[in-house]
């Protein structure tokens, strides 16, 4: 069976409304399918999952190096990314596994940027936000944050330690808050797995995946200087800040760029 075509065009997949949102060229990565989209393009993407409408929650998810391995490993959870109705591509190594299969990506669209782009960009559409995730102080000053720099309707906040018997509850909260776009931020593969979960009973327009931009937000990381960004050594930046994310650096930055190498090969 022959490997899929790294570049893939546009595509149509019955979304939830007679009229399919049709998906725009990207490139396979281990399996798991990335958009390939300038940051103005991957705003308007937003915009139009928001406005397009449908009987459920659509779901945005950015990935990085961490993500596809963590893909790699776990076969259902490649399945909830490709379930999503945008998939984006974050970080030095999703360029360079690109590269190899022949399709030069045209923006590094990490969350820390992209989500405050889509914010200026959709301020004048008056779009409700609720974040989700992190501890209760962080999450807090995370959302007080948004309100203030970004001058959003931010409508509510919950922080993302509650047990099972509390996920009822928590939904319904954020339905009861008439939030446009929920930001889910529990890291992964759990914010995901979350969004896969509960999206059909959400009301939300958007649910959207953003790892760590609460601890940024919040106060609790601090964004690496551009030079350092420009040079692709954010995650040196990060695990320098937070050492117990070691492993998935030092030890899965090596297997993400195996496991691209494999991935590349011919299959018979």
């Amino acid at each position: 069976m022959s490997a899929p075509n790294p570049t893939i065009g546009p595509q149509e997949r019955e979304p939830d409304r007679a009229t399919p949102l049709p998906l725009s060229p990207g490139v396979y990565v281990c399996g798991v399918r990335i958009e390939n989209l300038t940051t103005s393009e991957a705003c308007a993407r937003m915009r139009a999952l928001i406005e397009q409408g449908a009987s459920r929650a659509r779901a945005l998810y950015i990935v990085n190096a961490h993500t596809i391995n963590l893909a790699c490993g776990l076969p259902s959870f490649r399945d909830v990314l490709n379930d999503g109705d945008a998939v984006f591509g974050d970080g030095t190594g999703i360029r360079w596994a690109a590269r190899i299969k022949g399709v030069r990506m045209r923006d590094n669209l990490v969350g820390t940027d992209l989500v405050p782009s889509f914010m200026t960009a959709t301020m004048s559409e008056g779009y409700r936000y609720y974040l989700l995730g992190g501890r209760e102080p962080v999450v807090q000053a995370a959302a007080n944050h948004v309100a203030a720099t970004y001058r959003v309707a931010m409508v509510g906040y919950t922080h993302g330690h509650f047990g099972a018997h509390e996920n009822a509850a928590v939904v319904e909260r954020i339905n009861a808050s008439g939030a446009d776009v929920l930001l889910v931020a529990m890291g992964n593969p759990v914010q995901e797995q979350w969004i896969h979960d509960n999206r059909a009973a959400l009301r939300v327009r958007l649910c959207a995946g953003i790892g760590g931009l609460v601890d940024h937000w919040g106060g609790d990381l601090h964004r690496a200087p551009r030079w350092i960004r420009a040079r692709g050594l954010e995650w040196v930046h990060i695990m320098l800040q937070q050492p117990h994310k070691w492993r998935r650096y030092v030890l899965g930055n090596p297997r993400f760029l195996l496991r691209v190498l494999r991935d590349s090969r011919p299959h018979d």
